[in-house]
């Protein structure tokens, strides 16, 4: 007997899809045309030929814009504004290579890539192609003579000993310095002169604002020169003030697009950076043609002791004389440049200048008016406010023969940072001239820096000077002082070598400095910084400006300064240093035995010793460690 089979219930067959193969004849029966072997080898090899071109005007562009950004294979005299080899030139290759790329793509059929391409670039060139502005009209001026009904006038001629020969008196309190430019605004008759690096929004700024609208209310002319690195916000006040009848206002080297904020005017900068990373450090203020201001003081409450967080130890001088005479050259050349904009280049007008004046006036209205005369009736060096001599017609002053040094307008296309310093030693630059004026020390030099990276020239400098018996004194901010942490950090990169070499060095501390009255603050109950730049030559030679000792005064930015041959007023300098009684500030050594950084003071006549850098807290430490190590010595 057979075993029974059990039979399963019957399963469906399952319906596998078939797998189609891809056949050339299927397209063509698609596409209506018959099928060609040889149409895909051309097809793909029209593509290849596409790409290759693609990548190959890509090149071209790339290196376009490489050589605007870089600017650097040119010889120094053909780096002009026009020419073959000019940014402008190098932007104009750029864009057209860009062009090429979208020709290719199209003849390649790359129509989705070609669409997004275009969306980008439509982007990148209407924020980034932004160079500098032609206006449409820009009327050239110069410094108005002397005119003999000015006050101004009259005191500085009845006051020079010599026409050959320059007056000084220094100004080293903030309120003496914010009152000396008020009085000089309040009477002048002629012309006023500005130009800054900043000019903020604040009380002093408006303060001065105000004096420069009362002024064109008499009949004087005003010229107002900003740098546009700090101009955020300001471009409907400083128009408004523009609007004014007998006013001016021009930025210098302006950003043309996304003046919003600092990024967006970069980002919309980005080929011309090589244009808007130099800028206008001078400061100079110059009434009728006859007493000028000039140093290291900007138009801002920090720098002149009225900020209640920060505040700046720094350093002006009223001149009188014959330096005046070239300061007001100095100025003209920058005034007429071709960086200088006028305001209303950015702002247009689309409203009448009544509306405007009448906005002004409510900017401005409502800031207390800062006191002529503070608590204290004389300064460190025992002078009173420099007003009240203006009253009496007489004016106590150090004369001297000087030299103004002031670095040409060429330098924002000439020149920029190496290794070994710039490359601009045909422009003759203020850096150029303060360093040769050092070679020729014969005893010492003391130099003030609140930004101090000397570079291989300095160090060289340094060295050369010290083998010949020079003895140098430098005073610099410390960690804790600067408010610019990545400065610091190139400098202690020269630090020890400084000390090795035996460079006596200095750093302010922010909070000795307001105990010091040799630094103006103090009494002051805000955080010390040093912005003084000064140097004194073998108790001879006084240099006074806007300079600091670093890579961007070297070959970024235009200075301007004046170099003074006048013992009396090299002893004034070094007595607002002080720094052989190490009240403001400490000076800094090497250990002998363990060969470790060293900061010492004096504290109630007692020595204070410290291994480790003083009232720098931790998060400006991390903040160098994280960042520092990614930074150019040549931007800083």
């Amino acid at each position: 007997m057979q075993p029974t089979r059990q039979i399963s219930p019957q399963k469906k067959p399952v319906q596998r899809k078939k797998r189609r193969i891809w056949r050339p004849a299927d397209d063509a029966a698609r596409r209506g045309t018959a099928h060609n072997p040889s149409r895909r080898v051309r097809q793909w090899s029209h593509w290849r030929c596409g790409g290759i071109q693609i990548l190959a005007h890509l090149q071209d562009a790339a290196m376009s814009l490489l050589k605007s950004l870089t600017y650097s294979a040119v010889p120094h005299r053909a780096r002009r504004r026009e020419g073959p080899h000019s940014p402008r030139a190098g932007r104009s290759r750029c864009c057209a290579g860009l062009a090429k790329v979208a020709g290719a793509m199209a003849r390649a059929g790359a129509w989705t890539l070609l669409r997004t391409v275009a969306a980008l670039l439509a982007v990148w060139l209407a924020t980034g192609c932004a160079a500098l502005p032609v206006p449409e009209y820009r009327a050239i001026s110069h410094a108005l003579p002397p005119v003999s009904s000015s006050p101004l006038v009259r005191l500085a001629q009845a006051s020079t000993p010599d026409p050959e020969l320059s007056g000084f008196r220094l100004l080293p309190t903030g309120p003496y310095a914010l009152s000396t430019r008020a009085a000089l605004a309040r009477r002048a008759q002629s012309s006023l002169d500005l130009q800054y690096f900043v000019f903020q929004n604040d009380a002093t700024g408006r303060h001065l604002m105000r004096q420069m609208r009362d002024a064109a209310a008499r009949g004087v002319r005003v010229r107002l020169l900003i740098d546009d690195m700090h101009t955020i916000g300001l471009d409907e006040l400083l128009a408004d003030l523009a609007a004014h009848a007998g006013v001016e206002v021009r930025l210098f080297n302006p950003f043309s697009a996304g003046r919003q904020t600092l990024a967006t005017r970069f980002v919309s900068s980005a080929l011309d950076f090589y244009r808007v990373n130099h800028r206008m450090h001078n400061k100079l203020f110059i009434a009728d043609g006859a007493m000028a201001v000039t140093g290291g003081r900007n138009i801002a409450d920090a720098y002149f002791t009225r900020d209640p967080n920060q505040n700046f130890a720094d350093l002006d001088a009223l001149v009188m004389g014959a330096a005046v005479t070239e300061l007001a050259s100095a100025f003209d050349d920058y005034w007429n440049s071709e960086f200088a904009i006028p305001i209303e280049h950015f702002t247009g007008s689309a409203t009448s200048p009544a509306e405007r004046i009448s906005r002004f006036d409510e900017a401005v209205r409502g800031d207390p008016i800062p006191h002529e005369v503070t608590e204290e009736k004389t300064d460190i060096l025992g002078y009173g406010p420099v007003v009240e001599e203006l009253d009496d017609a007489r004016i106590g002053l150090i004369w001297g023969r000087a030299k103004v040094w002031v670095d040409p307008t060429e330098k924002v296309w000439n020149c920029r940072p190496t290794p070994d310093g710039s490359t601009a030693e045909h422009l003759h630059t203020v850096r150029l001239q303060v360093e040769q004026l050092m070679h020729g020390a014969q005893r010492d030099v003391t130099l003030s820096s609140p930004y101090l990276v000397p570079g291989g020239t300095g160090m060289r400098m340094f060295q050369e000077g010290l083998r010949r018996g020079v003895g140098f004194k430098v005073l610099t901010n410390s960690l804790a002082a600067t408010d610019e942490p990545l400065v610091h950090w190139g400098y202690m990169r020269y630090r020890r070598s400084m000390l090795n070499m035996g460079v006596e060095l200095y750093e302010l501390s922010p909070t000795r400095a307001t105990r010091d009255r040799s630094f103006g603050l103090f009494g002051s109950q805000s955080l010390g910084r040093l912005h003084a730049k000064t140097a004194v030559i073998d108790e001879q030679y006084v240099f006074l400006g806007s300079m600091n000792f670093d890579p961007r005064s070297d070959a970024l930015n235009t200075e301007i300064g004046i170099m003074v041959e006048s013992p009396e007023l090299a002893r004034e300098v070094l007595r607002l240093m002080s720094l052989d009684k190490l009240r403001g500030s400490y000076r800094v050594r090497v250990n002998e035995h363990s060969q470790a950084i060293e900061w010492v003071g004096i504290d109630e006549l007692k020595e204070v010793v410290l291994d480790r850098e003083p009232d720098a807290d931790l998060a400006t430490r991390a903040y160098l460690w994280l960042v520092a190590p990614f930074i150019s010595e040549g931007m800083l």
